[in-house]
């Protein structure tokens, strides 16, 4: 009886059976609201948010290298998306890096599994609350629990290296194209984005190329972004790759600022 009580977690509290709120966090902050009460809410609101990045900064500040994978939450264990999740999570964990989810279940389990196989690997969850239940995966050893998307969104980009995409729905595809514009627009550098999935992925490769393009709303160097790849140790080659060019180019800017002859006093 007690295990069937809905659940909601909400920052560090966990509301169960009537008590869970009949809203989110997020829905209320962009609901329109009637007259003034605006003027009330809304300061109050930004200094919970503010907190919220305050908490994330502290929790993930000294996190090693890592990696953030995501997509679908809705693939069982005998999916063949959730064994190569488990595949994925394990090879970048051997690889070094510190393996970043969503936290739920699904492929983002599979991947945080995966990263579990390996001693002294580093497995991490982002949570999101959310209208229905969703709870943290047993794998994860730092879950954190968001109450705002752009949060959530600002702590997977800070402190990954590089993003990994498995097949998902909405919400994969809207962290994969928020990615690729903080590339495009050079918000973030030598930021790798690997697509897992050619059958999955490839229609809308073909959308991209032949809509996107083909109409100029993007630049053929656009496409140059993104590299699709059925292979787990190819989407690791890639990221250990850009890690190294983006480590020796910084080297390389300290050994030519070291060389400047200093400013005049």
């Amino acid at each position: 009886m007690e295990q069937s009580r809905r659940e909601r977690r909400q920052g560090q509290a966990v509301f169960r059976g009537s008590l869970v709120p009949t809203s989110t966090h997020d829905q209320r902050l962009l609901a329109r609201q009637g007259s003034s009460d605006w003027v009330h809410m809304d300061p109050w609101r930004v200094l919970r948010i503010q907190a919220e990045f305050v908490e994330g900064f502290g929790q993930l500040a000294e996190l090693p290298p890592a990696v953030t994978v995501f997509g679908s939450a809705r693939m069982g264990e005998e999916s063949p998306d959730y064994a190569q999740g488990r595949r994925l999570g394990r090879a970048l964990a051997e690889a070094g890096y510190a393996v970043i989810t969503g936290g739920g279940p699904g492929v983002m389990e599979a991947a945080n599994r995966g990263a579990r196989d390996v001693d002294g690997a580093v497995s991490v969850g982002l949570g999101i609350e959310l209208p229905f239940e969703q709870r943290m995966n047993d794998y994860v050893d730092l879950g954190i629990e968001f109450r705002y998307f752009f949060v959530r969104k600002t702590m997977f980009v800070k402190y990954s290296c590089g993003f990994i995409a498995l097949p998902g729905g909405f919400g994969t595809l809207d962290e994969l194209f928020e990615a690729l514009t903080l590339v495009q627009t050079r918000k973030v550098t030598s930021f790798p984005v690997v697509l897992m999935g050619t059958e999955f992925w490839g229609g809308l490769l073909e959308w991209v190329k032949g809509t996107l393009l083909g109409t100029a709303k993007i630049a053929p160097q656009d496409l140059e972004l993104i590299t699709v790849t059925d292979d787990v140790d190819e989407a690791v080659r890639i990221i250990v790759d850009a890690d190294r060019a983006r480590s020796q180019q910084q080297e390389e800017e300290l050994a030519s600022a070291a060389a400047q002859p200093g400013e005049p006093q």
